[in-house]
């Protein structure tokens, strides 16, 4: 706790009470005495007292009794810890460990680099735009290709592709097209992902090569009458995937009800359940298992729809498959490049994507990696060896971490709040700060925070990953108090069971708004 610093009373300019203020206090009624009134000279001892009794009192409440919590805060601006509550003990992170992948890739590759898509011809290329020989598209886990968060359609993704090709004069590929993913090494799921993730298009396969994060979309709608089968649309081509229709069109007054089913690794997606005539079509997503085949079977398609026709095969290799091609005798066309490191990390830490956060790690340790032609570890390995070299040498407790895979679907992910608060105070000082603090979701505008804490102290000021597991929930970043210092800090709260409709982060935010409300001040001054 806090000793011989200075707390001065401060009210947050321009706000008056909040709904969840007058809620907290109500409750906090019959946990506390009431609060005693700050004077300018109140010590703060009182004033972490005063903190530390609410937020203790809080946690001992029965309905916790057979949950952990893991707890920190700190003051950005005296390093001083305001509260902390089993700090040490190793817990599950969830989706916090996209902090940890998140501050990595910005470390490591910096927030303005690109990750480039080399494109190159196995064979010459004629006056007349023939070339004589494959082409070739060699991925290193750019995951940007996504319609729907690039707000474009499907075929504009390949638009780069279309001009790499149309620079260099090629016209007609007489040979196959190749996508080339051997760049990651390993298998095409996160190590300790369940095979429920993958049957639910929660997340789709590692690959170098990436569309739509390897999740494509069908559309099913209900038929005029009941008791036919629902239409299915595919939303894009070259899956290879085959869908069985076990859907029926039931009457209007009916619930319905749709889920597919998938057996993992299978091309055979079941469509089951019942839709009710004139309702809206509804779209799921499933998993496509041969991601790299798809890139290339929708290059393909996409350059005959502008103008380029290739007259071989489309397909993929991946790891541990050979390229097939020789590098030393290919002539390379171009390249695509991803937006900044910046820009990725922004995009999978607001809305919590997994499987753009496990690219990110591969790729880092893939770059990291000093030899492409000795046998080592997969890339998601060399991914966590840069990540407990990195939080070593900030004097991090690196012991701390033991993670099996860098977007938190892993249940073995575990940390502790103290290495969790000492990331997020590094990262607070490092060269990317500006960059990792925009990627946090803010709260009440957007990302996995866009429908929590509004109208309270925390909206627009609480800037936090969020992490849910089924067991597992957590919240950690960063936020000013009503004086304005700057904390960070870590909850994490696991094997909660509430046996209500009350969820672990309905239980986590009264904390942070604890935190938002809390009106002392550490000075430097004694």
């Amino acid at each position: 706790m806090l000793t011989g610093r200075r707390f001065i009373r401060c009210k947050r300019q321009g706000q008056g009470s909040s709904p969840w203020s007058l809620l907290l206090l109500a409750a906090f009624v019959a946990l506390l005495s009431p609060a005693p009134t700050f004077a300018a000279d109140t010590n703060i001892a009182l004033a972490t007292r005063q903190l530390a009794q609410a937020m203790t009192s809080y946690l001992s409440q029965p309905r916790f009794d057979s949950a952990i919590w893991g707890i920190k805060v700190v003051s950005l601006d005296t390093g001083q810890t305001l509260f902390e509550n089993h700090a040490d003990r190793l817990m599950s992170p969830a989706s916090n460990s996209k902090l940890y992948t998140g501050a990595l890739g910005l470390d490591r590759l910096g927030g303005g680099h690109r990750i480039s898509t080399p494109v190159y011809a196995v064979g010459t290329v004629g006056r007349s735009g023939d070339l004589r020989g494959d082409l070739v598209v060699v991925g290193r886990g750019d995951p940007s290709w996504h319609a729907r968060r690039a707000g474009t359609n499907f075929w504009d993704l390949f638009e780069p592709f279309v001009q790499v090709l149309k620079r260099s004069g090629v016209r007609r590929v007489h040979g196959d097209l190749i996508a080339d993913a051997t760049w990651f090494r390993g298998k095409p799921t996160g190590s300790s992902w369940t095979i429920d993730d993958l049957r639910d298009a929660e997340v789709g396969h590692v690959c170098a090569l990436t569309l739509n994060d390897n999740l494509t979309t069908i559309r099913i709608a209900a038929g005029r009458v009941p008791g036919v089968a629902c239409e299915l649309t595919t939303l894009h081509p070259g899956t290879g995937l085959i869908f069985s229709n076990h859907t029926v069109t039931v009457a209007s007054n009916q619930v319905g009800r749709l889920e597919t089913f998938q057996p993992a690794g299978s091309g055979v997606v079941s469509v089951l359940g019942q839709w009710p005539v004139g309702a809206d079509p509804r779209l799921l997503d499933v998993v496509v298992p041969l991601p790299a085949d798809w890139f290339a079977a929708a290059l393909k398609a996409a350059l005959k729809r502008r103008g380029i026709t290739v007259a071989g095969r489309a397909y993929g290799v991946v790891w541990p498959q050979s390229a097939q091609w020789s590098r030393s005798s290919a002539l390379k066309l171009g390249e695509v490049l991803s937006p900044p490191v910046a820009d990725l990390v922004r995009d999978f830490m607001k809305p919590s994507q997994n499987l753009e956060t496990d690219l990110l790690l591969a790729d880092v340790g893939e770059t990291a990696r000093a030899d492409r032609s000795l046998p080592g570890p997969t890339s998601e390995d060399a991914g966590l060896v840069e990540l407990r070299a990195f939080l070593s040498s900030m004097g991090a407790p690196v012991a701390d971490l033991h993670f099996d895979e860098g977007s938190g679907l892993s249940r073995n992910n575990l940390t502790t709040a103290n290495l969790t608060v000492a990331l997020l105070q590094s990262m607070s000082r490092h060269r990317e700060s500006a960059a990792f603090l925009d990627s946090l979701p803010v709260a009440g505008v957007d990302g996995s925070l866009r429908f929590r804490f509004r109208d309270t102290a925390a909206a627009g000021n609480l800037r936090a990953k969020t992490g849910t597991l089924r067991w597992s929930h957590a919240l950690s970043g960063y936020l000013a108090s009503a004086c304005g210092e700057r904390l960070a800090f870590c909850i994490m709260l696991n094997r909660y069971f509430s046996g209500t409709s009350r969820s672990g982060h309905d239980e986590i935010d009264p904390l942070v708004l604890m935190l938002a409300d809390f009106r002392g001040r550490s000075d430097q001054s004694p």
